[in-house]
């Protein structure tokens, strides 16, 4: 008989199983707190959750047109209007997704060819290479050095080139939690403008800032033509489930991201794209819920970095998103994946942050830890860790 052979792709064997569903498969082993993936373990909003309901009890079952329910493209284009300051066309612009990263991977696979160059900026989100890989393109990478994760021109400036059809640019950033300063954006925008690349500006974590209002790179002089903005509902409202995001760019780009849309997921769910037209339209009305949204990270924050510090790690203050960095190396550890080893033994799931580099030059230093999480799970983290001292961790580990 002959053997069937199964094995995945060449452009995607390299990339194997997720880190997110690893550590998370190693936390349920391990019954250890789960800091690693960055959901929240509480639920969103009543007001975004009773939408939905209205929704599915008016009929919302059906397939909604591919690139977006009309009130939902018209909420989102409040909502861009709202946060960064220009009005974008809901018919000719906006393309609702299935979350952000089938925004992404619509994106690429709409706008890209073989030979194509994307930069990504290391540390990045994993599934950003992924989806390079996918598209066919390649990705040139580039280290930010921590702990400060500053862009500078020397550092930007050699992966861009004529083959460059993009930089995937993210801010508030995960998972450093840096928001890139007005000199940053300007570096990035001026290397776009001058080789003729887009820029695919991930802004999931908008809402979800600290020392200062989120901007957008979209606002810089000349850069709306040249700018896909990449949202999501998920972070804003707890509701990462839902998976509704979108993607906003002139319209000859987004007749590219559509046409590759329609064959990856036709539409997003119907009922939560209705519910998620109240939900930007509530936040547009009444600013209220992203105050409190801001005052209750900012607790979170506070408390997550106290834990961390409190058992020996150094961190990185997060100005935006919900993840802190804590410095494994610095903690005796001999690197980051050994560190998430020990760590979820001892009951607490973290994210090794070699995760988000070039396997070929990882920065090997980081944790990732999310704070999106309830009080008493924090607490119940703090009292795992504290019960084994953080060098005899890390000596278990040498």
């Amino acid at each position: 008989m002959t053997e069937i052979i199964q094995h995945t792709s060449t452009r995607l064997a390299p990339f194997g199983e997720s880190i997110f569903s690893t550590m998370s498969r190693l936390a349920v082993e391990h019954k250890a707190v789960n800091l690693g993936q960055g959901f929240p373990d509480f639920d969103g909003p009543d007001f975004v959750k009773d939408a939905a309901k209205r929704a599915i009890d008016s009929g919302f079952g059906q397939y909604a047109r591919a690139f977006g329910l009309p009130e939902t493209n018209r909420a989102i284009s409040r909502y861009t209007e709202r946060f960064c300051g220009f009005v974008a066309d809901p018919e000719r612009e906006i393309t609702v997704t299935a979350g952000c990263t089938e925004a992404i991977a619509a994106v690429l696979l709409g706008l890209c060819n073989p030979g194509d160059e994307i930069v990504l900026l290391d540390p990045s989100y994993d599934s950003y290479a992924a989806c390079v890989a996918m598209s066919s393109a390649t990705a040139r990478r580039v280290q930010l050095n921590g702990p400060d994760f500053r862009i500078t021109d020397a550092l930007l400036r050699p992966a861009f080139s004529k083959r460059t059809r993009a930089i995937i640019f993210n801010s508030p950033h995960n998972p450093t939690g840096r928001m890139f300063d007005e000199a940053e954006y300007q570096i990035v925008a001026s290397l776009a403008k001058e080789f003729n690349a887009l820029v695919l500006s991930d802004e999931v974590y908008d809402a979800i800032t600290y020392a200062r209002s989120h901007r957008s790179i979209s606002a810089l002089p000349g850069m709306r033509e040249r700018t896909v903005i990449l949202g999501s509902l998920g972070k804003t409202f707890s509701m990462t489930g839902w998976k509704i995001g979108w993607a906003i760019a002139p319209a000859a780009i987004t007749n590219a991201i559509r046409s590759a849309h329609q064959f990856l997921t036709f539409c997003a769910a119907t009922p939560l794209q209705r519910a998620a037209a109240d939900a930007l339209n509530s936040v547009c009305d009444d600013g209220s819920y992203l105050e409190e949204l801001r005052r209750d990270y900012s607790q979170r924050r506070q408390m997550m970095l106290e834990i961390l510090q409190e058992i020996g790690f150094s961190c990185v203050h997060p100005e935006g998103s919900y993840f802190i960095l804590a410095d494994a190396k610095g903690a005796g550890f001999s690197d980051d994946v050994a560190a998430a080893k020990a760590l979820v033994k001892a009951g607490v799931a973290t994210i090794p942050a070699s995760a988000f580099y070039d396997p070929a030059c990882p920065d090997r230093r980081w944790l990732r830890v999310a704070f999106c999480k309830r009080e008493e799970t924090m607490r119940e983290a703090q009292r795992r860790l504290k019960a084994q001292p953080l060098r005899q961790l890390a000596n278990s580990t040498v």
